[in-house]
C-alpha cells in the first residue's frame, strides 16, 4: 500500500467507534482510492456493492440481489430499508459496507440516504455497520452532495478526500534514487500511486519515459486522453487549452488569444477543469508591493499531464514518427531541468512543512505561498502569525547557487516590499564560497544542499 497510511489509520479511527458511522471517500480512480479499500477491508466482516449508472428501481433490484446472496437472506421487498436490515455479519461484529460510485445511486433515489441514515441511527437493525460510501465523481461530491443532503442530521460523519501523495512517500518508493533522481520522478508522474507501482525502480528517467510514456504500449502513453475522456465532454477544446497553458501562458487573456475562445467560453472550461484537480489557480503571496504582482494566473495542477502536455502534445507527429528514445533526446532532454524548478521548489515546500512540525523552523508556518512579479518572483515565503518573513530561494539547475542569484532575490523583495526576518537557500548543486562565508557569518541565513543524499 503506496503513502496511504494516514487515510487508512483515519478509517480505522472511525471504524472503533462504538455504533454504526458513515464515512465517504473521494476522488480520482488513479489515486489509490480502491486499492486502499481493499487494503481496510482485510480480516473485517465486509460486504461491497459497484453501483453502475441505471434507473433507480434497477439499481434497488440489483443490490438486494447482491445482498441477498452475500447474506443467505431473502430478497428484500424494493425497498432500501429493507435491503440494510439484511445486511449484518453472522457473529454479531461491525460490519463493513462500501457502496462504489454510490452518487450513481443518491443522483436517482434518496430514499437510499434516509435508509442508511437510519440504519446508521439503529432504528433498522441493532446490530453496528460501518458504511464506506467511495466515488471518483469529484464535482459533484464537493457541489452537489451538500445541497443534496441539506440538514445537518443527514450528514455523514466524515468525508476525506485523496489526492496525489507527498514526495515523502515518493522517495520512500524508491528508496534507491538519489534525492535529485527522486526530484525528476516527483515532476513527471507527481504522487499517483498507480503511477508509482509500475514505474521501475532500477532504470532512470530517460529509460522510463521512452518505455511506459512514449512506447504505444506503455502505461501512460494512453493516460492523458483517459483522463480527460473519463470526466470532461468536448476534450479536443480541453487539449487546446491545456497544451497553451503548459507552454506557460498562464492569463486568462494569453489562452484567450492563443485559442481563439470567448473569454466566457475559456472561463466556463477552466472552471470545469479546476473541479477536477486538473488546473489550479495560482494567488501571488499578498505583499505590500501587491502593485508589481502577477494576478489571476492559471496553471496544470495535475503533475502528469502537466509533463504530457509541455512535452508530448505539442509534437505528436513527432511521437508516431520517431523512436521513444530519438522523441526524448529531441524533445525533452534539454528542456527537462528547466520545467522541473517548479517541483524543486514544491519539495522545498514540503521539507519547510515537515521542519516546522518537528519545531525546527525559526518560526511557525502560518502562511506559505511564492511571490509572482511582473519582473521577478519570491520562490518560497513563510510568514508566521505575527508577520515575520522567512524567504526562500530555490536553485535547481545552476551549476551552484552564487551571490549573483541572491542579488536578484533581493531586487524581488524590493519590488514586492517585503522584509526577511530569516533566509533558506536551497540547491540542488552546491553554493558558490561567498555565500558559505555569508553564511557562517550571518545567523538569520541558512543554506540547505539538497543534492546531497
Amino acid at each position: 500500500m503506496i503513502g496511504r497510511n494516514t487515510k487508512l489509520h483515519q478509517l480505522m479511527q472511525y471504524y472503533q467507534q462504538e455504533g454504526s458511522q458513515i464515512f465517504v471517500l473521494y476522488g480520482r480512480k488513479e489515486h489509490g482510492i480502491r486499492e486502499m479499500v481493499r487494503e481496510f477491508c482485510k480480516d473485517k466482516p465486509s460486504f461491497y456493492y459497484h453501483a453502475p449508472e441505471t434507473s433507480a428501481l434497477a439499481q434497488r433490484q440489483r443490490m438486494g440481489r447482491e445482498i441477498a446472496s452475500a447474506f443467505q437472506a431473502g430478497e428484500p421487498e424494493g425497498s432500501y430499508e429493507a435491503l440494510f436490515q439484511n445486511a449484518a455479519s453472522q457473529d454479531g461484529g461491525k460490519l463493513v459496507v462500501v457502496i462504489d460510485e454510490f452518487q450513481n445511486i443518491l443522483k436517482k433515489d434518496m430514499e437510499f440516504w434516509d435508509a442508511i441514515v437510519k440504519r446508521r441511527e439503529g432504528q433498522l437493525c441493532p446490530e453496528p455497520m460501518f458504511l464506506l460510501l467511495c466515488s471518483t465523481s469529484i464535482p459533484w461530491i464537493e457541489q452537489e452532495m451538500p445541497k443534496a443532503l441539506g440538514a445537518a442530521g443527514k450528514k455523514p460523519d466524515r468525508v476525506a478526500k485523496c489526492g496525489e501523495l507527498r514526495f515523502l512517500d515518493l522517495v520512500r518508493q524508491f528508496p534507491d534514487y538519489t534525492l535529485r533522481e527522486s526530484v525528476e520522478v516527483f515532476g513527471v508522474i507527481g504522487g499517483v500511486p498507480e503511477y508509482m507501482r509500475q514505474w521501475e525502480k532500477g532504470r532512470d528517467i530517460r529509460a522510463n519515459i521512452c518505455t511506459h510514456i512514449l512506447s504505444e504500449d506503455g502505461f501512460l502513453y494512453h493516460k492523458a486522453w483517459e483522463i480527460l475522456r473519463s470526466h470532461l465532454r468536448e476534450p479536443a477544446v480541453y487539449q487546446a487549452i491545456l497544451e497553451v497553458m503548459a507552454s506557460g501562458k498562464r492569463k486568462l487573456n494569453d489562452l484567450y488569444q492563443a485559442t481563439g475562445f470567448s473569454r466566457a467560453k475559456i472561463s466556463v472550461y477552466i472552471k470545469n477543469l479546476m473541479e477536477f484537480d486538473v488546473v489550479e489557480k495560482v494567488c501571488s503571496f499578498e505583499t505590500g508591493g501587491w502593485q508589481n504582482a502577477q494576478k489571476g494566473l492559471y496553471q496544470i495542477a495535475d503533475t502528469f499531464l502537466n509533463f504530457w502536455f509541455r512535452f508530448v502534445y505539442p509534437y505528436l507527429s513527432d511521437l508516431f514518427r520517431l523512436s521513444p528514445e530519438e522523441f526524448y533526446d529531441c524533445h525533452i532532454a534539454r528542456e527537462l531541468e528547466g520545467y522541473l524548478k517548479r517541483y524543486f521548489i514544491k519539495v522545498c515546500m514540503e521539507y519547510l512543512q515537515l521542519q516546522d512540525m518537528v519545531g525546527r523552523l525559526p518560526l511557525h508556518i502560518h502562511k506559505m505561498g511564492s511571490w509572482i512579479g511582473k519582473k521577478g518572483n519570491i520562490d518560497i515565503i513563510v510568514q508566521n502569525s505575527v508577520r515575520e518573513n522567512l524567504i526562500c530561494l530555490c536553485n535547481w539547475s545552476e551549476a551552484e547557487m552564487t551571490f549573483e542569484m541572491c542579488q536578484q532575490m533581493f531586487e524581488s523583495m524590493e519590488q514586492a516590499k517585503i522584509g526577511a526576518n530569516f533566509y533558506y537557500l536551497f540547491t540542488a548543486k552546491g553554493f558558490e564560497d561567498s555565500l558559505v562565508k555569508m553564511a557562517a557569518e550571518d545567523e538569520r541565513i541558512l543554506l540547505v544542499d539538497m543534492g546531497n543524499g
